[in-house]
C-alpha cells in the first residue's frame, strides 16, 4: 500500500475497526474512508454497490459485523447469521466489481471444530461439528472465507482472510447482554467492588480455556499481513498463550482491585472446551504480538475508567 492510497475501513467504530485505523495513522495511512452505520447500512446491497462506485476506495479492511458473546449468540441466532452473511457479501461483491486492489477479512477462531485438536491449525476448518452456542455466527464468517477464495478463483481478486483469537481493549463492549467474557468480568468485578459486594459470579466451571488478544496487536498483524500476504488460505492471528476462565476471573479481579471471592456458575454453559490458535504461519512471516494479558487488561481497564460515558453496558 502507497500512504497515499484511499483505504476504507469497514466497521470503523467498532473495537476492531478502531484499532485498525489506529494503526492504519500510526504507520502513516492518513487518507482513510469511514462511513457511520447512519451514514451507511452495510445491509443494504444497493447502497453499498453505490458507495463503492462514488468512493471507490484502493484498499479495503472488512472489519464490519455483529459480534457478541455465548447468551448473544444463542439468543438471536437468524440475526448473527442474516447480518454477517449480507454485510460481508455486499462488501466483498462491491470490491471485486468496483476494482478495489486487495480486501482483508477478518474471521474469528469460532469457525473450527468445538473438538479440534489443539492448538488449532488453518488446515482443521470444516474437519468437526462446530460449537452449538456460536454456530451461526460462525457459519456466516466461514462463508466469508469462501466468499474470498472463490471470488480469488474465479475473478482473481486479491482477498486475504484473518482468524484472531478472543479479543479485547479500548472500545470494547461491555453490555452484559451480549459482551465477550473478558470485558463481562472486568464490568462485574468494578460493579462489585464499588458497591462493596462479596463475590462475583461467573459462568461456568472456570475450567474453560481461551487465548486473549489485544486488539491493537490484531490491528498490527492486519497492517502488517495487508502490506505482505496474498495467501488464499486464512491466516490465523493469536498470541500462543491460553488461560482458563477461573484464572482470568482472578486475574482481572486483581486488576481491578476486587478483593471479594469468585464463585462458578457451573449449570451455565462452558462453551467450547479449549481454543487455542496456531500462529505459526503468521510468526514465520516475520509477525509476533507485542502486548501481554495483564499488561492490556490493565490499559482496557485504564480506558473503561476513563470513558464511562462512553462504554456500552
Amino acid at each position: 500500500m502507497k500512504k497515499t492510497d484511499l483505504i476504507y475501513v469497514a466497521g470503523h467504530r467498532g473495537l476492531v475497526g478502531a484499532a485498525i485505523s489506529r494503526a492504519l495513522i500510526k504507520a502513516g495511512f492518513t487518507n482513510l474512508l469511514t462511513q457511520s452505520h447512519a451514514e451507511l447500512d452495510l445491509t443494504n446491497q444497493a447502497a453499498v454497490q453505490s458507495f463503492f462506485v462514488d468512493a471507490h476506495p484502493d484498499y479495503v479492511f472488512l472489519s464490519a459485523a455483529k459480534v457478541g458473546g455465548i447468551h448473544a449468540n444463542d439468543t438471536f441466532p437468524a440475526d448473527f447469521l442474516r447480518e454477517n452473511l449480507l454485510i460481508q457479501t455486499n462488501i466483498i461483491d462491491s470490491a471485486y466489481h468496483n476494482g478495489i486492489k486487495k480486501l482483508l477479512f477478518l474471521g474469528s477462531s469460532c469457525i473450527y471444530p468445538r473438538l479440534c485438536p489443539q492448538p488449532m491449525k488453518e488446515e482443521s476448518l470444516l474437519t468437526g461439528p462446530l460449537e452449538p452456542t456460536n454456530e451461526w455466527y460462525a457459519v456466516a464468517k466461514i462463508a466469508g472465507i469462501k466468499m474470498c477464495q472463490a471470488y480469488r478463483k474465479q475473478y482473481g481478486f486479491e482477498a486475504i482472510s484473518l482468524m484472531p483469537t478472543n479479543l479485547y481493549g479500548p472500545g470494547d463492549n461491555f453490555d452484559l447482554k451480549n459482551s465477550h467474557v473478558l470485558p463481562a468480568l472486568m464490568l462485574k468485578c468494578h460493579n462489585a467492588k464499588m458497591n462493596g459486594a462479596a463475590q462475583v459470579t461467573v459462568w461456568g466451571t472456570g475450567k474453560a480455556l481461551r487465548e486473549f488478544l489485544h486488539v491493537d496487536d490484531l490491528a498490527d498483524a492486519s497492517v502488517f499481513l495487508m502490506e505482505s500476504c496474498n495467501d488464499p488460505e486464512p491466516v490465523n492471528v493469536g498470541t500462543g498463550h491460553e488461560i482458563s476462565i477461573g484464572d482470568l476471573a482472578r486475574l482481572v479481579a486483581k486488576v481491578v482491585e476486587f478483593e471479594g471471592q469468585i464463585v462458578f456458575n457451573t449449570e451455565m454453559p462452558d462453551g467450547t472446551p479449549r481454543k487455542l490458535l496456531d500462529s505459526s504461519k503468521l510468526n514465520s512471516l516475520g509477525w509476533h504480538p507485542h502486548i501481554t494479558l495483564e499488561q492490556g487488561i490493565l490499559e482496557t481497564y485504564q480506558w473503561f475508567l476513563g470513558n464511562q460515558e462512553k462504554i456500552r453496558s
